[in-house]
């Protein structure tokens, strides 16, 4: 990986933009995302960090499931509790649904994590982890130490979500069973299991301590003149120990349930230029990581949920408080957004109740949903406070 000896690192620097907190206003923060194809930049005001996403190698053991059960993530994995985890137990239960990823790329080996998601060898991990692989250079190591080659179901670079296949998975497979990213709050305890520099098995412990945190990179592609592709999640902010190596990795909640896979950590930068955990860790939700999943095991692609704007931060008041939001500038005929009366100098404040504030907030909303969802934008306009229902659609290639 690219914090890892032999791995990536050139001079690709993928960028990102404002990070910001969808529920609770604090500042946001300058951090450098490096993935497996270079680093991501998350810029702010007065706060410079180094944020890594994070690859390596990794084991685990805990019960089997089939996809269907995986799907359904109601029973806990263990009997340990939010108010009591027992993360010896977790441990000892979740390890062997974490795997080891080895990628052959252009540029020499990177190295990941991924998380088994059911008997058929389906593993998820990050896009940055696996979508450079050469030739289907792709290795992952079991808990126990089988090694077994896979190939790329498909990949999103748009969530920095990927799905991968065994060869020939052994039937004895332990699957992860994926929990609700929903029911998520922020002092919640959590572990991250994975290879941070490539200590496989390796778990770390923590709580939640913010959700909705937008964040955004943009990773730029290998080839000459092609363009990057923008990655925009409102992410769940931890801090549990998470280091390069970590990438494509599980987020356990203190049942043993995958509630994120993380993506990347803000840290600051050494004299090597290299990243190490502070605290401050990322992962795409859970909910999230199903929906485009499924659609990459079904299809190999995936597809977001479109509004059809174009659009600013921007503040607004609604005669009693000015609040922060996401200012419209233009609305495409055509979209939900037209459909729903959005104008420009619209400000969109809350989606569904959840608070917005700003475009990139929007952003990483938007695409958690689904097309078909039903959704109510909270719009302040001429002083007044609005609600505005959407019913949002698929368009491929358009952010928001």
């Amino acid at each position: 990986g690219p914090w890892q000896p032999g791995g990536p690192q050139g001079p690709d620097a993928p960028r990102a933009d404002t990070a910001r907190d969808g529920r609770r206003r604090r500042p946001t923060w300058a951090a450098l995302v490096g993935t497996a194809a270079g680093a991501a930049l998350l810029a702010s005001f007065g706060t410079a960090g180094l944020t890594g996403s994070l690859d390596g190698n990794t084991g685990g053991s805990p019960t089997a499931t089939t996809q269907s059960e995986n799907r359904e993530n109601s029973a806990p994995v263990v009997t340990s509790t939010t108010k009591n985890p027992d993360w010896a137990n977790v441990a000892n239960a979740v390890r062997p649904t974490v795997v080891a990823i080895t990628v052959q790329t252009g540029q020499g080996t990177a190295q990941g994590s991924g998380v088994i998601i059911d008997a058929q060898g389906h593993i998820v991990t990050n896009h940055h982890v696996v979508g450079d692989a050469a030739g289907g250079g792709i290795q992952v190591t079991l808990s126990d130490g089988r090694i077994y080659q896979a190939s790329v179901e498909g990949t999103d670079p748009a969530t920095d979500l990927a799905v991968i296949t065994l060869k020939d998975p052994p039937k004895d497979l332990h699957a992860a069973t994926l929990g609700n990213s929903d029911d998520v709050v922020v002092g919640d305890p959590v572990a991250a299991v994975g290879n941070p520099l490539g200590l496989s098995s390796t778990v770390t412990t923590g709580i939640v301590s913010a959700l909705d945190r937008p964040v955004q990179t943009s990773e730029q592609t290998q080839g000459q003149g092609q363009q990057g592709v923008q990655v925009v999640t409102n992410a769940i902010q931890v801090d549990a120990a998470i280091n390069p190596g970590n990438s494509g990795g599980p987020l356990f909640d203190a049942t043993g349930r995958v509630i994120g896979i993380n993506s990347s950590i803000a840290s600051i930068p050494n004299a090597s230029g290299q990243a190490g955990s502070i605290g401050l860790g990322f992962a795409i939700p859970s909910n999230l990581v199903k929906q485009i999943s499924d659609q990459l095991i079904k299809d190999g692609v995936a597809q977001h949920a479109f509004l059809g704007v174009t659009m600013k931060d921007g503040t607004a008041s609604d005669g009693g408080a000015t609040r922060t939001g996401a200012e419209v500038q233009a609305v495409q005929p055509g979209t939900p957004a037209a459909d729903a009366g959005l104008q420009p100098g619209d400000v969109i404040v809350a989606i569904n109740g959840d608070p917005v504030d700003g475009a990139l907030s929007l952003t990483g909303f938007v695409r958690q949903y689904a097309s078909g969802d039903k959704v109510t934008l909270t719009v302040i306009r001429d002083g007044k406070s609005l609600e505005l229902p959407a019913t949002l659609v698929a368009k491929e290639d358009q952010k928001i």
